[in-house]
């Protein structure tokens, strides 16, 4: 892990961020037992240089956030692929949240999740991931919820190993992690931490588009 110091963004976009996470993945490169699973969107630009890096197959693994009524970007939870909801429920109730919110916008997010994966998966299959080293990556570490998530329904497939790795987080979620996997690769940990897009020149949002064409490009190893 490296500690970052000053205000300066990081890296330059996802691709840049995603070689650098793949440099401290180092000693899982060339292991056929190692599979990539990205958090879409955002999360696949950089597992696509992580899976290249590595010489690992790439899939998706899909989790939803739980945004707050008024106040969307902030998470008070997540719903993944396996019928896992996360909730904070401190976050609930600290800002009053009803049952009858939480079951609204678990309902959206959760046809959300269904037409990502037949758009992203198209015919293709899910992985098997029982007795594999599980890599999953994404953009950056604000609280961890939906990371938190995709962990928890990650276990139901019974790998044998499941790695968190981002390429910037706040410390103190990249330390809760250690508790939860089997190893954890935060490649910054800038304090203050804010947000993860102030880390990155470019942020734009990733498109469905483009999602589908790195999964394309890696399933025929077109670089």
């Amino acid at each position: 892990m490296r500690i970052g110091s000053g205000n300066r963004p990081r890296f330059h976009d996802r691709a840049d961020a995603g070689r650098a996470v793949a440099a401290d993945l180092a000693a899982y490169a060339g292991r056929p037992d190692v599979i990539v699973l990205a958090l879409p969107r955002g999360g696949v630009p950089v597992a696509y240089e992580v899976a290249r890096a590595l010489g690992a197959p790439l899939d998706v693994f899909l989790v939803r956030k739980l945004g707050l009524p008024g106040h969307e970007e902030f998470a008070m939870g997540a719903i993944a692929s396996g019928g896992i909801r996360l909730i904070n429920e401190e976050v609930v109730r600290e800002f009053g949240v009803t049952e009858a919110e939480i079951a609204a916008i678990s309902a959206a997010e959760e046809q959300e999740l269904q037409r990502r994966e037949r758009q992203y998966r198209r015919d293709r299959p899910s992985p098997t991931l029982e007795g594999m080293t599980a890599i999953l990556v994404d953009d950056g570490l604000a609280t961890g919820a939906t990371m938190h998530a995709a962990v928890l329904a990650l276990r139901q497939e019974r790998p044998a190993r499941i790695i968190v790795a981002v390429p910037v987080a706040a410390a103190e979620t990249c330390d809760a992690f250690r508790e939860i996997v089997d190893d954890i690769v935060c490649a910054e940990t800038p304090a203050p931490f804010y947000a993860v897009g102030l880390w990155y020149e470019n942020f734009s949002q990733t498109t469905d588009e483009e999602v589908q064409n790195l999964l394309s490009r890696s399933t025929t190893g077109d670089e």
